[in-house]
C-alpha cells in the first residue's frame, strides 16, 4: 500500500517538474500550488525531487561545456585577431561618412527646396480647382449685390434662387459660402422692405395726384360729350328756330354757359393715368411678394391702405359748399381714386378684384350721396347748384365709362334738381320783388313805332283797337308785365339748363319744365303778387293797374305753353302732359286785388266817416249836406272813373260794396252806443246827407247797373229816416210783418234804439214840455210806441 502511494507521488512530482520546465515562468503559480494541496510531507519530497533534478541538469551543463570549451577558446582567439581590423574599418567608415555628409548637404537643400516647390505647386493646383468651383457662386453673389444696389429687386430674387439651387450646394463646405447662404434671407427681407417702401411712396404719390388724375379723366369724358354735342348740332343746322337739345345737347346760346375744364387747353393732348403716375412700384412689389410666396399678404396690405385713402378722399372740406372749386376738387379726387383702382384691376392679376372694387364703389357712392345731400342743402346760389349738377353728371359719366354703376348718382340729381328749383324760386322771388318795387303802376306810354315794337318783342300783346290809335298812345298794362313775362321765360331757360345731360327723355324734361314753371307761377309769383297787393302803400289806383296786369299775364299763359313746347318738342295734347297753372294763379291774384280794392275803398270811406262832426242836439238842420260827405262823394266819383279800365263786374261790385258800406257806416253812426241823444233837427240834417248819397247812387257812377239797383244799398237807411221824419208809427205798427209794408226793411230793434235816443233828447231839451199839452201828448206817444216796439223785439227774440 505504501509503495503504491510512493509511486504515485513520484509520478506526480515528475509531471509537475516537466510542467515547470515547459511552462512560462509567470504561469507556474497554479502548478506550485498543487504541490501544497497534496498529501502531508509532499512538499518535502517535492523539494528533494527538485534538488535531484537540478543536480542532473548541472551535470549535463558541465558535460556540454567540456565538450564545447575548445571551440569557445578558438572563437575568442579569432575575435582578438579581428579586433584590430575592426578598429581600422571603423575609422575608414567614419571618414567616408563624413565626406559623404559634406558632399550631400547641398543636394539635401536642393531636394528640400524641390519638395517644398512640389508641395506649393500641388496646393496651388488644388486652390485653383477649388476657386474654379467657387468662382461662379462668387460671381453670382457679386451680381446679386449689384442688382441690390441698382434696386433691380426682381432680378435679384432670380439670382438668389439660382445661388441657392445651383451654386451654393456645390461649395457648401466652405465657410464663406455658408455666410452667403445665411445672408440670403436677410437680403430677401431687405428687398421686401425696400419694395414696400416704394409702394408706400406710390400710395402717397397717388393720394397727392388723385385730383389731377380725376380732373384728366373728367376732362376726357367732357370732351367726348362735347364731340357728341357738335355732331348733334351739325345734324340740326338746317333748323330755322333755335335748337334746344336735350340729354347732353344744348342750344348754341346756352352752350356759352356750359362749364368747361380748362377750355384754353382743350386742344392740347390729354394725359393718361400712366402719364401722371408711375405704377412700376406696384408691379415690382406685387412680383416680389409673389416670388417670395407672400402675395396674399401684399394684397391684404394694399387693399387695407387703399380703403384708408378712400375714407380720406371721401371726407369733404367743411366749406366745400361755398365755391364750385371745392366741389370740383372733391369729385376729381374721388374720380382719380377709382381710375387708379380700375387701372390696377386691369393690369394686375388678383391684386384687386371686381368684387372688391364694386364693394368699395358702393361704399363710396353712399358716402358721396350723403355728403352732397348735406352740402347742397347749404347752397343758396342757383348758379352754384347748376355747377354742382354739371359736376355730378360729368363725374357719373366718367365713372360709368370705367364700368362703375352710377344709377344712384343720377337719382340724386332729382334731389339736386329740387334744390336748384328752390334756389331759382328764391332768386326769382327777389327779381319779381324788384320789378314790383320799380313799377309805377301806370299804363306804358309809347311815343313811336320803335318803342311799340320793343314792348311787343318782350310781351305778346295784340289789341287791334289800340293798334289803330295814333302815336303817342298808352298800352293798358304797366312796365312790370313785359318784365315778368321775360323773366318767366328766363326762368324756363334756367330750368332747362339743369335738364341738360341728365339722361332723361324729352317727355320727362318737358314735365320737369312745366312743373318748375308751375311752381314759379303758383308759389313765387303768386306769393309776390299777394304780398304786393297787401302792402300799405299800394292804393286803389295801383290795385286797379294790378288787376289789369294780371289779366294780360293770364292771357299770355298760352304763349308760355307754346314756348315750352318749342323747347321740348312735346305737344301739349300729349297724354300726361302737365298743364301750366298760370290761369288760376293770375285769377287768384286778381280776386285778391279785387278784395283789397273793396277793403281799401271801405277803409277810405271809414276815414271820411271819421271826419263827421254832427251836432246831434241841433233843433234845426243847416239846410245843406255835410262837408265830409260831399268830399266823400267827390272821392268816390273820381275813383270810379279810374275803374273804367276794370272789368265791368269788378267796378260794379266795388261800387255796390262802397254804397253798402257807406249805408251801413251811416246807420251805425246813428246807433252808436256812445251816442245817447238825437234831436229831430239832427235827423233832418242826417237825412240831407243820405239824400246826397242817394243822388250819387242814381247818377250811375259805374255803368251797367239796372235802374234803381244801386239806390237799394241805402233803402234800409231811407225807410228808417222816413219813419222818423214822417212820424208814421201807426202805419209801421199796423203793417209790420206784411210784405207790402211801407217800412218793411226797418227792424224794430233799430227803430227802438233810435226812438229811445230821441225820447231822452226830448226829456233833456224840453224841461217845460210837461206843461205843454202837445208836448205831453207827443211824449206819451213816444212811450207808447217804445212799449209796442219792445213787445215786437221780445216777440222776435222768443220766436228765434
Amino acid at each position: 500500500m505504501a509503495e503504491n502511494e510512493s509511486l504515485e507521488t513520484i509520478t506526480e512530482h515528475e509531471r509537475i517538474l516537466q510542467e515547470i520546465e515547459s511552462t512560462d515562468t509567470a504561469c507556474v503559480g497554479p502548478t506550485l500550488r498543487s504541490v501544497y494541496d497534496d498529501q502531508p510531507n509532499a512538499h518535502q519530497r517535492f523539494m528533494e525531487k527538485l534538488d535531484t533534478r537540478i543536480k542532473n541538469h548541472d551535470k549535463e551543463i558541465e558535460k556540454m561545456c567540456n565538450f564545447h570549451h575548445q571551440g569557445f577558446v578558438d572563437a575568442i582567439n579569432e575575435l582578438l585577431k579581428v579586433r584590430a581590423d575592426a578598429e581600422k574599418l571603423k575609422v575608414q567608415v567614419t571618414d567616408t561618412n563624413r565626406r559623404l555628409q559634406d558632399a550631400g548637404k547641398e543636394l539635401i537643400g536642393k531636394t528640400e527646396e524641390s519638395i517644398r516647390c512640389r508641395i506649393q505647386q500641388r496646393n496651388i493646383a488644388t486652390v485653383v480647382d477649388r476657386l474654379q468651383l467657387c468662382l461662379p457662386a462668387l460671381e453670382m453673389y457679386s451680381k446679386l449685390k449689384e442688382q441690390m444696389n441698382g434696386k433691380r429687386y426682381y432680378s435679384a430674387l432670380k439670382t438668389m434662387e439660382q445661388l441657392e439651387n445651383m451654386y451654393l450646394p456645390k461649395v457648401g463646405q466652405y465657410r464663406f459660402c455658408q455666410i452667403m447662404g445665411e445672408n440670403l434671407p436677410k437680403l430677401r427681407e431687405e428687398i421686401k422692405e425696400s419694395s414696400m417702401s416704394g409702394l408706400k411712396d406710390f400710395l402717397e404719390s397717388i393720394r397727392k395726384h388723385s385730383d389731377k388724375i380725376g380732373e384728366t379723366a373728367m376732362k376726357q369724358a367732357q370732351q367726348q360729350k362735347t364731340f357728341h354735342v357738335a355732331v348733334h348740332k351739325q345734324t340740326n343746322m338746317n333748323y330755322k328756330r333755335p335748337i334746344y337739345v336735350i340729354n347732353g345737347h344744348i342750344s348754341e346760346e346756352e352752350s356759352k354757359t356750359k362749364p368747361k375744364y380748362e377750355d384754353e387747353d382743350s386742344e392740347e393732348e390729354v394725359l393718361t393715368v400712366q402719364d401722371l403716375v408711375d405704377f412700376s412700384p406696384v408691379y415690382r412689389c406685387l412680383h416680389i411678394y409673389s416670388v417670395l410666396g407672400d402675395k396674399e399678404i401684399f394684397e391684404s396690405y394694399y387693399r387695407k391702405q387703399r380703403r384708408k385713402q378712400a375714407r380720406l378722399v371721401l371726407q369733404p372740406q367743411s366749406n366745400m359748399h361755398e365755391t364750385v372749386e371745392g366741389y370740383k376738387r372733391y369729385f376729381s379726387q374721388i374720380a382719380g381714386f377709382f381710375v387708379v383702382e380700375d387701372h390696377i384691376l386691369h393690369v394686375t392679376q388678383g391684386l384687386v378684384t371686381g368684387t372688391y372694387t364694386t364693394e368699395l364703389w358702393n361704399m363710396a357712392q353712399a358716402k358721396i350721396i350723403a355728403v352732397l345731400r348735406t352740402h347742397s342743402s347749404y347752397c343758396t346760389d342757383p348758379d352754384l347748384v347748376l355747377e354742382l349738377k354739371n359736376l355730378i353728371v360729368v363725374f357719373a359719366d366718367t365713372l360709368q365709362g370705367y364700368g362703375f354703376t352710377v344709377n344712384r348718382l343720377f337719382d340724386l340729381l332729382f334731389e339736386v334738381r329740387d334744390k336748384y328749383n328752390e334756389t331759382l324760386l328764391k332768386k326769382w322771388a327777389g327779381i319779381f320783388r324788384d320789378i314790383f318795387d320799380a313799377d309805377n303802376y301806370s299804363p306804358i306810354p309809347v311815343a313811336n313805332e320803335d318803342e311799340y315794337k320793343i314792348v311787343i318783342s318782350k310781351f305778346p300783346f295784340h289789341n287791334p283797337e289800340i293798334e289803330k290809335h295814333p302815336f303817342p298812345k298808352k298800352l293798358p298794362m304797366s312796365h312790370s308785365v313785359p318784365q315778368i313775362y321775360v323773366n318767366v321765360k328766363e326762368f324756363i331757360y334756367a330750368s332747362l339748363k339743369f335738364s341738360e345731360s341728365i339722361h332723361r327723355s324729352s317727355t320727362e324734361i318737358d314735365d320737369m319744365l312745366r312743373k318748375s314753371t308751375n311752381l314759379l307761377l303758383t308759389r313765387t309769383l303768386s306769393s309776390g303778387l299777394q304780398n304786393l297787393i297787401r302792402k300799405p302803400h299800394i292804393g286803389l289806383t295801383e290795385l286797379v293797374q294790378i288787376i289789369i296786369n294780371t289779366t294780360h299775364l293770364e292771357q299770355a299763359c298760352k304763349y308760355l305753353e307754346d314756348f315750352i313746347t318749342n323747347i321740348t318738342n312735346i305737344s301739349p295734347e300729349t297724354v300726361h302732359t302737365t298743364r301750366l297753372y298760370g290761369l288760376s294763379t293770375f285769377k287768384d291774384a286778381r280776386h285778391a286785388a279785387e278784395e283789397e280794392i273793396y277793403i281799401k275803398l271801405n277803409q277810405k270811406i271809414d276815414e271820411f266817416i271819421q271826419l263827421a262832426d254832427y251836432d246831434w242836439t241841433m233843433s234845426e238842420p243847416d239846410g245843406r249836406a255835410s262837408g265830409y260827405l260831399m268830399d266823400l262823394i267827390n272821392f268816390l266819383r273820381s275813383t270810379f272813373q279810374v275803374f273804367t279800365n276794370l272789368p265791368g263786374k269788378v267796378a260794379q261790385t266795388a261800387c255796390m260794396s262802397a254804397c253798402k258800406h257807406l249805408s251801413t257806416s251811416l246807420t251805425q253812426m246813428l246807433l252808436d252806443g256812445d251816442l245817447k241823444q238825437i234831436s229831430m233837427g239832427a235827423i233832418q240834417q242826417f237825412n240831407l246827407d243820405v239824400i246826397q248819397c242817394e243822388l250819387f247812387a242814381s247818377s250811375d257812377p259805374v255803368p251797367g247797373f239796372q235802374e234803381d239797383t244801386l239806390q237799394l244799398a241805402f233803402i234800409d237807411l231811407r225807410q228808417l229816416l222816413d219813419l222818423f221824419m214822417v212820424w208814421d208809427w201807426s202805419t209801421y205798427l199796423a203793417d209790420y210783418g206784411q210784405p207790402t209794408s211801407k217800412y218793411l226793411r226797418v227792424n224794430p230793434s233799430t227803430a227802438l234804439i233810435l226812438l229811445e235816443k230821441m225820447k231822452d233828447s226830448n226829456k233833456k231839451n224840453n224841461i217845460f214840455s210837461q206843461f205843454r199839452k202837445n208836448d205831453r201828448d207827443k211824449q206819451k206817444l213816444i212811450e207808447t210806441v217804445v212799449k209796442q216796439l219792445r213787445i215786437l223785439v221780445n216777440g222776435m227774440s222768443q220766436h228765434t
